[in-house]
């Protein structure tokens, strides 16, 4: 059977690893020519927080625009593909050519059919969305060369660590499960684009609930110092200790000159703290990577094995 799966599937397979290494090359070449330019460019003290390193990474945004661009839309395109291409053949096009009834009926059980090809080849999904994830960490360092952002950011924190390896398992699950449900190849592909994008954004929404939100004041700012922490919520609190979304202070009124919007919020706020106002800012910090990303990764291997199991129950009734 393992040798089936490779023939049946061997032309998915070979075209993602070319493609992991023409990305890999990518990555290569865009961090060796980025890392020369970093050398030539970067003033003393970088990487850091320092407004000059700001400016470093400005221009490396610029100058690798392309790079960032493709970068940005891996995290949602790279396991809606898996799943599209990987797991919606696995029982749609079985169903769909009328296949399974010739397959299903060899020497070879159904349970067994299912079980190697789910096993195998979701291995192998879990083993790309690592080396993605390896690519990804050895190229992101030369670019940091202002403030980190591994975990505030969702897109880089959805391409490093378990989380490409558990996000294509889940794509490739809900693939399988789609197929075996629709029977037909393009309405399962859709549903697989559709269901990541979806669990995507609702594991964004949900992600503030994986700990309890940690709470700082500032007194004199409103912007928390650490630029690379998850921020849940805020609010201004009265001098008397209350929180409040809205300050109801007659000498503090706002600005509005829509052209020096930034001016007067900042005079306004000024003028708050001159009250005796504090704000508070409730945030996830960055020492809980990899607690945000286990809690993930259980959620959607919890959600691959659930589908899976829809898959396999559905495929034995017939």
């Amino acid at each position: 059977m393992i040798w089936v799966t490779w023939r049946q599937h061997r032309a998915q397979i070979l075209v993602t690893a070319g493609l992991l290494a023409l990305l890999g090359l990518l990555l290569l070449g865009s961090a060796v020519e980025a890392g020369r330019y970093v050398a030539e460019h970067a003033p003393p003290g970088c990487p850091g927080t320092d407004a000059t390193c700001g400016d470093l990474a400005a221009a490396l945004d610029r100058r690798y625009d392309a790079v960032y661009s493709l970068f940005g839309w891996m995290p949602l395109v790279a396991p809606a593909l898996v799943g599209a291409f990987w797991g919606v053949p696995l029982l749609g096009r079985e169903y769909e050519r009328g296949t399974h009834r010739l397959a299903w009926t060899q020497s070879v059980s159904v349970r067994r059919w299912l079980a190697v090809k789910l096993s195998v080849l979701g291995a192998t999904a879990v083993a790309g969305g690592l080396l993605l994830s390896l690519m990804v960490s050895l190229w992101r360092p030369v670019f940091r060369v202002g403030a980190d952002s591994t975990f505030g950011n969702i897109g880089v924190f959805n391409m490093v660590g378990v989380q490409p390896a558990v996000w294509w398992l889940y794509a490739f699950a809900l693939g399988v499960a789609a197929g075996s449900l629709t029977r037909r190849t393009l309405p399962a592909m859709a549903l697989v684009v559709a269901g990541v994008t979806v669990t995507m954004f609702t594991l964004f929404r949900l992600s503030v609930h994986y700990a309890e939100p940690a709470r700082v004041e500032l007194s004199g700012t409103v912007v928390l110092e650490d630029p690379d922490a998850r921020l849940v919520s805020a609010a201004w609190v009265e001098p008397s200790g209350r929180e409040v979304t809205e300050p109801s202070v007659g000498g503090c009124p706002r600005g509005v000159d829509v052209g020096q919007s930034d001016r007067n919020a900042r005079a306004w706020q000024a003028c708050l703290f001159g009250e005796g106002y504090r704000y508070a800012v409730y945030y996830h910090p960055p020492s809980r990577f990899w607690r945000f990303q286990w809690t993930e990764a259980g959620i959607l291997t919890l959600a691959s094995l659930a589908l899976g199991g829809l898959a396999v129950r559905r495929a034995r009734r017939d």
